[in-house]
């Protein structure tokens, strides 16, 4: 089985958020970079797929070189083969699923995942762009996954309750968590990962079809009340904020 697992390299969730002087974009320095969480989940999904039933997984990502140390940790977890599609236009998720789609035509792949969406953009839109590109089933906001004899089976939690999606191979699958728990790399992968070549390839521009006309920081919180007193008198002035202050009561 061939398995392409498309991940993104996004800001630690920990970095404090600070808008650089075009007020359109993110203050890049001293910023630590990860992988987008819900995209550890398709490369361990794809990783168990591929222990499991043999084959072999590519990870690929979209991005400048600096994206080179994600793809290095995926060698470190496990994957066979790493790919990066050299672009700066890694914010526009129509251009990615381009690229993407680009590198996948004719290559057989029997299945692709990547995360619902990514930390930051939060567009969630590339995996069904992609699938659409590709002419391939899809199964999005996945919890379980099942690949048998050609085919394959996915559910997903509903409003309703638990969603089934079945298909035929070739699928596109977008992971939520819940799927699997992630694995940590050992030293003999990451030592091994030393040695293992990154492809890169050029990726032909194409222009935006999606622009950040400006970025705000949420307003920041009010300060809160400090209530004195003994427990009775807390209590009874509680009660009279939330009566007269909010109407909670």
């Amino acid at each position: 089985m061939k398995i392409l697992v498309a991940l993104k390299q996004v800001l630690d969730t920990e970095t404090k958020i600070k808008i650089a002087p075009d007020g359109k974009s993110v203050d890049l320095a001293d910023v630590k970079w990860i992988t987008s969480p819900y995209d550890e989940y398709a490369l361990e999904e794809a990783l168990r797929i591929k222990e499991t039933s043999g084959g072999e997984v590519t990870a690929i990502s979209v991005g400048d070189d600096k994206t080179k140390t994600m793809l290095q940790s995926a060698f470190a977890l496990g994957v066979n083969n790493a790919v990066l599609l050299k672009s700066n236009n890694v914010n526009d998720p129509i251009a990615v699923a381009h690229a993407l789609a680009t590198f996948a035509k004719d290559k057989n792949f029997d299945l692709i995942l990547l995360g619902n969406r990514s930390f930051g953009g939060d567009n969630a839109c590339v995996g069904p762009a992609l699938a659409e590109l590709l002419n391939a089933a899809q199964a999005n906001v996945i919890t379980k996954l099942e690949i048998i004899d050609g085919a394959f089976r996915a559910e997903r939690e509903g409003d309703s309750g638990t969603e089934i999606i079945e298909g035929k191979l070739p699928v596109v699958v977008t992971a939520q968590r819940g799927l699997n728990e992630p694995r940590y790399a050992s030293l003999k992968g990451i030592i091994a990962a030393k040695k293992k070549v990154i492809e890169e390839i050029e990726v032909a521009y194409m222009e935006p079809l999606t622009t950040i006309s400006a970025l705000n920081l949420p307003p920041a919180r009010p300060s809160g009340i400090n209530i004195e007193g003994n427990a009775a008198t807390q209590v009874a002035t509680l009660l009279e904020l939330l009566r007269n202050e909010t109407n909670l009561i």
